[in-house]
């Protein structure tokens, strides 16, 4: 088989839109125009990395830079990084296909500790040296950013440069110390990473070393003059923050397959077991009118029918109640579903219990973390049994279905009697959803609570596997009652998340050798090698116990003591002091300051609208979707070619009802409680076939002239789709049927033989077993079925076919049973769906 490029083997990967690039509202610039080139990678799949808001931000801040150019790029799955090895193919960006190691500077989003191992995959298969000792001047600067560098020291030895906090404040400052530096007659890297260590926020890991001193715990002494402590990044008014506006809409399933807004940063409630809740602090909430107008413009530019309001605690938001009636005054005429995400418990208000009977019900969350009241203080959850149960009754009775529930266990001074109180909750609610008349369906979630940097519990040590093992296999036995279904997280995957949460630099050598090993997408359950880190940790001479067990000592500095969030040391002691007496602390944001540290004051403090005050432009609104009873219906003939084969036929449906959204087309609807647009596409293609002429039905409110209609959608739809056609439509649907489809075939591997066509014609019968839609095997003959066929050269071919017994055969079941080609050669295939074939 010839060399493939990635173009070629994108048929032979699952879900090959992930590497496609060209969605909406992505940004394309030229290479050689722009000076600066930065890679904006996230170390997980593409599903998950464009669902992650933070790289949103940052491509918009960069590109809005005439001199800057950002790209994407994102891990590829096992099997396309299976093809990338073999053909010796470089990991590449999404916009422009340019290799990882040409870009200036690659900076990581690490959200998950058990990301590492694609971090390093990702810069194996773009050609960057792993450590930053051994990178020079000609590689790419690498650099991380996110939650998990609250504590770098694991992986501190891989980067330049690490941002600590809001990269918003940070990201332009770097930008431009870099084409200062670059501007310059210096051309030694040092020179750059001192500028960088001037701005607040970013921090040089080679600036520091390991201390020698025996139990040191891995503390770090600094090598340069006045760079002893890195303080956090800060964004102190949201409202004054760059925002992305027009953000990306992916292809394929994103896990937040939603116009997602973030209303507020922070959270003061306090639990003392979140890392979030203390590294974000203070809480800074956008003004209701400006998150308002923003959502406008987002829906107009992205054409998303679903919308979330995104925090750390939305239901706190102070003006969350006249916000969601404002959202869905203009929401109900532009068919705008609003997602409400986790409310705490005891945080529904009557009126937001009105809103939320008109909001679309599917699972309501809520979050006990511990089954008794003593262990809930302890942690200070500061919510009760009261509240729980008052909120899960309020969930069914507003039309809910199914409650999920989240717990830990191995959460500091647990007993044997907190555990079994986790048991006894969800058994009495249960019976309390059973005596309403409603039929319950509880989902409970238990994992294996894992201590975090710059939290009160910091210095606990982590319950050990066999104990972690026992409580949630005892929690599964005992809750095995209809209308309850568990799942749990492995505490294998939780025992090694911890080792790198707490972890200093000697785990560097390690995370190689894991990599070395075969260890990639360690957070997801198919792929997470127990043993394998086990090994890995042996090789090393690691004791993971020094990670996890503990205690660790508060009289000793800790490997992440450099790194300042601003929640002071005496704070957090102070907290687990009051943790294990069981006494609460109260949220600052509605009571007295509890002097944590992070605020001044002055730039930084709290900001919340209490105050509501939110206008709606109402005319400015156009309708999309109205309720009068006129009917238009047009048939609308479109090309699906080139990237666009890639897409499956439910990403292309997606794809046209978004396209339509956005070009404000009147679309009519279905009735009931989840209605969809009235549009059907008359052929399904497979998987990697183009079409010269695909047709749609749609169904309008209002009358337009087919040509404008034509040249409004135009405008809105991704590369590879282009509308040659548009008419009124009045036929029934038997009228616009096929008889017969034309289609090209060019091999990119493999040859036709004129014998096996030979072959074929000579046969009276030719029968294969074919799947129908029912998934039962029906047999047809291929020689009822096709038509035509027609041998251009040893590459190329020229086919006509139809049906038989009521199924359709396409060029893939001929290539297969007439020519005997392998899979991978019919699906490097370039299939070409002809047109001119409607009767």
């Amino acid at each position: 088989m010839s060399e493939l490029t990635i173009q070629d083997f994108l048929p032979l990967v699952q879900m090959p839109s992930r590497y496609l690039g060209g969605e909406v509202n992505s940004i394309h610039k030229k290479w050689e125009k722009t000076r600066l080139h930065v890679s904006l990678a996230f170390p997980d799949l593409y599903e998950i990395a464009t669902s992650h808001f933070g790289i949103q931000i940052l491509y918009s801040i960069l590109n809005k830079q005439e001199s800057i150019l950002a790209e994407r790029v994102f891990a590829p799955a096992v099997d396309m990084e299976a093809h990338l090895r073999k053909n010796k193919e470089a990991l590449s960006s999404l916009e422009s296909r340019v290799p990882l190691h040409r870009f200036d500077i690659v900076g990581f989003s690490l959200l998950y500790e058990l990301n590492y191992t694609n971090m390093v995959n990702m810069l194996d298969l773009g050609g960057i040296p792993f450590l930053a000792k051994e990178r020079d001047e000609s590689h790419p600067l690498v650099i991380a950013g996110g939650p998990c560098m609250c504590n770098p020291e694991p992986v501190a030895d891989f980067f330049d440069a690490i941002v600590v906090g809001d990269g918003e404040p940070v990201i332009l400052q770097m930008t431009e110390a870099w084409m200062d530096w670059r501007s310059s007659n210096k051309a030694c890297k040092k020179d750059l990473l001192i500028a960088w260590s001037q701005i607040k926020g970013v921090y040089i890991p080679s600036f520091f070393e390991p201390s020698k001193e025996t139990g040191s715990n891995g503390y770090l002494i600094p090598k340069v003059e006045n760079y002893r402590k890195i303080e956090r990044s800060v964004v102190a008014e949201l409202d004054e923050a760059d925002f992305p506006i027009d953000p990306i809409v992916p292809f394929g399933k994103p896990i937040h397959d939603r116009l997602r807004m973030e209303i507020a940063r922070g959270c003061t409630r306090g639990c003392r077991f979140c890392q979030a809740g203390m590294i974000y602090r203070p809480v800074r909430e956008r003004h209701p009118q400006k998150v308002l107008d923003s959502i406008k413009r987002s829906m107009k530019g992205t054409g998303y029918e679903d919308l979330s309001l995104l925090s750390l605690s939305t239901g706190d938001y102070s003006c969350v109640a006249p916000l969601i009636k404002k959202i869905m005054e203009f929401g109900n005429k532009d068919r705008l579903s609003v997602s409400l995400p986790s409310l705490r418990a005891g945080s529904l208000t009557p009126e937001l219990m009105e809103l939320i009977k008109k909001v679309r019900k599917t699972g309501f969350t809520i979050a006990p973390e511990a089954g008794s009241q003593r262990l809930r203080d302890v942690i200070n959850k500061n919510i009760t049994e009261a509240d729980i149960f008052e909120t899960v009754q309020n969930a069914f009775s507003l039309g809910w279905k199914i409650i999920k529930l989240y717990f830990m266990v191995g959460l500091p001074t647990e007993t044997s009697d907190d555990v079994a109180a986790i048991a006894d909750l969800v058994k009495r609610l249960r019976n309390t959803i059973q005596q309403s008349g409603k039929r319950p369906r509880i989902n409970v979630s238990v994992a294996t609570f894992v201590p975090k940097p710059h939290t009160p519990f910091q210095w606990e040590p982590q319950i050990s596997l066999k104990d972690a093992v026992e409580k949630i296999n005892w929690l599964k036995d005992k809750l095995k009652l209809s209308g309850i279904h568990v799942k749990w997280q492995d505490p294998r995957v939780s025992m090694i998340e911890g080792v790198w949460a707490r972890g200093d630099r000697k785990l560097g050598n390690v995370l190689i050798d894991a990599w070395k090993s075969g260890c990639r997408f360690d957070g997801w359950s198919d792929f997470f090698d127990f043993d394998r880190w086990q090994a890995v940790f042996k090789k090393n001479e690691i004791r993971t116990a020094e990670f996890t067990l503990g205690p660790f000592a508060t009289r000793q500095p800790l490997a992440w003591e450099h790194i300042d969030m601003g929640v002071k040391r005496s704070f957090l002691l102070q907290e687990k002091k009051r943790a294990f007496e069981g006494v609460l602390t109260g949220d600052c944001r509605t009571g007295d300051c509890r002097s944590c540290g992070v605020c001044d004051f002055d730039r930084i403090k709290p900001v919340t609208f209490p105050e509501c005050s939110i206008t709606s432009d109402e005319e400015s609104t156009q309708r999309l979707a109205g309720q009068n009873e006129m009917t238009a219906k047009y048939l609308m003939t479109f090309k699906k070619m080139g990237p666009a084969r890639f897409l499956g036929h439910l990403e292309m449906v997606k794809i046209f009802i978004r396209s339509l959204r956005r070009a404000r087309i009147p679309l009519k609807y279905s009735k009931g409680f989840h209605p969809m647009p009235k549009i059907s596409f008359r052929d399904t293609l497979p998987m990697g076939m183009q079409s010269e002429e695909e047709q749609m039905v749609l169904v309008l409110n209002e009358a337009m002239a087919p040509e404008k209609l034509m040249l409004r959608v135009a405008g809105h739809l991704p590369d590879g789709f282009e509308i040659v056609g548009c008419t009124s439509f009045e036929k029934k649907s038997r009228d616009y049927e096929v008889s017969h489809q034309r289609y090209h075939v060019e091999l990119r591997d493999g040859f036709f033989n004129q014998k096996d066509l030979d072959s074929f014609f000579e046969n009276k019968e030719l029968k294969i077993e074919k799947k129908n839609k029912k998934s039962k095997l029906v047999v047809v003959d291929l020689k009822k079925a096709v038509t035509e066929i027609e041998l251009l050269d040893q590459r190329q071919a020229r086919m006509s076919l139809g049906k038989d017994n009521q199924q359709t055969v396409r060029p893939a079941q001929v290539l297969k049973t007439v020519f005997h080609l392998s899979e991978s050669q019919i699906l490097t295939a370039v299939i070409t769906k002809q047109k001119g074939c409607h009767v």
